[in-house]
């Protein structure tokens, strides 16, 4: 109890103070290590390094780099043509056709960072020019960037499937159709703000031949999920891999097909690329540091026995279960959550009868809405980045779209069907 009290009491006074996320969780291990001495500053050392030496993080900087090529070449330009389409004259177009375009970016980057850096640097000021609260399109694109997580390929889904010894492939499939429920949820919440505020859609209208105009010449962009999809599902190349396949094929598009990015201006991009992920990656091996201690103190571990004392009623667990990873999201980032728990509850919630790929979507979905809840919110820090947004401004405004994510995520949690159905239609192992 004490070495709860004094590091999460150290990290909120360290918040309240204004020190950076990532700096607060060291500063606030470091003064629990000092104080108690759980363990040792070494072991802490070691486990931030640990943290970001991983090969699955390394798809990191490298689908952040193909979303900002892909970004600068032209091609999410061309996916956004083409949602427009399709919903971009209703009310609240411009905002429904930044979900939509998250939801199949998605399939692209693999992380949501990298989809509100895509998708965000267009719509944020495209939004604006049409009169949108800019808090709450920055606040829109952080939260729709979230599914980058639930759509496949999913890094978190793979470090999930490692940690529960289950299919990767099983839980690529089982997170499609609740990526594409939160995708729902959010545009409905968009269409009801967005009535209510007057924010009205795009004026333009097409003739077929520009319709078909529109669509030819976003062809190449639209292979990138098939080919990387494809290529995983194929047993081609690993999801890291497959990072590095989008940064090739996003060169190639964006330098020779479309001809909007120049060679030379590959290496700024590049550098760019590694600017915008360090502070996450940052926090990321810190996380990684603060979530060894709390495994040598056996914090999960008392909870989870407090969970259980409480009740054993399926129902209330999961309730329960969901709340601690709310509790969690804010704090860790997603992998070390995920590598940190999951030994941890799977057996709890195992023994209540619960398909451990069900709960690997539950857990996936839940950490991710800690890309947008504040302190940690790495969704909310990339959306300030490429906005000039305050960061206390978008926080404000990012309450409402938390709350309709839990929505999706109660729904999944409770509605078995919504992630197993389809792996169980494709004779998918589960």
């Amino acid at each position: 109890m004490s070495t709860t009290l004094v590091l999460f009491g150290s990290f909120i006074i360290f918040l309240l103070l204004s020190v950076p996320i990532g700096v607060s969780l060291g500063l606030s291990a470091v003064t629990t290590i000092l104080i108690l001495q759980p363990i040792s500053m070494e072991v802490f050392t070691q486990s931030m390094i640990q943290g970001l030496n991983s090969f699955p993080l390394m798809a990191v900087p490298l689908f952040t780099f193909a979303g900002d090529i892909m970004g600068k070449g032209g091609i999410s330009k061309r996916l956004l043509k083409v949602v427009s389409l399709l919903f971009g004259k209703g009310t609240g177009g411009l905002g429904i056709v930044s979900i939509v375009t998250c939801l199949f970016f998605a399939a692209i980057s693999g992380t949501g960072s990298a989809t509100v850096a895509a998708i965000g640097s267009i719509m944020i000021p495209a939004m604006v020019a049409k009169d949108y609260d800019k808090n709450f399109a920055g606040a829109l694109v952080s939260s729709a960037g979230t599914v980058g997580v639930m759509i496949p390929p999913s890094l978190c889904m793979v470090v999930y499937a490692v940690a529960a010894n289950t299919s990767v492939t099983g839980m690529f499939t089982a997170g499609i159709i609740p990526g594409i429920l939160v995708g729902v949820v959010l545009s409905i919440y968009c269409y009801y703000y967005s009535r209510k505020h007057g924010y009205k859609g795009e004026s333009i209208t097409y003739t077929s031949k520009e319709k078909l105009a529109i669509v030819r010449d976003a062809i190449p962009a639209l292979l990138i999920p098939v080919i990387i999809l494809g290529g995983i599902y194929g047993g081609i190349f690993t999801p890291t891999e497959a990072a590095a396949v989008a940064c090739i094929y996003g060169i190639f598009v964006s330098v020779f097909v479309y001809k909007e990015v120049k060679i030379s201006q590959l290496p700024s991009i590049g550098y760019n690329a590694v600017l915008m992920c360090a502070a996450v990656l940052v926090i990321i091996g810190i996380s990684s540091g603060f979530g060894r201690l709390l495994t040598f103190t056996q914090v999960p571990v008392h909870i989870a026995n407090f969970i259980l004392s409480i009740t054993q009623n399926k129902i209330l667990v999961l309730l329960c279960i969901n709340a601690l990873l709310l509790l969690v999201g804010t704090f860790l980032e997603t992998n070390s959550a995920i590598i940190l728990l999951v030994p941890i509850l799977l057996p709890v919630v195992t023994a209540l009868g619960v398909n451990p790929t069900h709960f690997g979507v539950m857990m996936v979905l839940n950490l991710s809405i800690g890309f947008v809840t504040p302190p940690l919110g790495a969704n909310l820090f990339m959306a300030c980045q490429i906005s000039d947004i305050k960061f206390d401004d978008i926080c404000k405004a990012i309450w409402p779209w938390i709350l309709v994510m839990i929505v999706a995520l109660l729904l999944t949690t409770y509605i078995e069907p919504l992630s197993l159905w389809l792996p169980q239609l494709l004779n998918i192992t589960v």
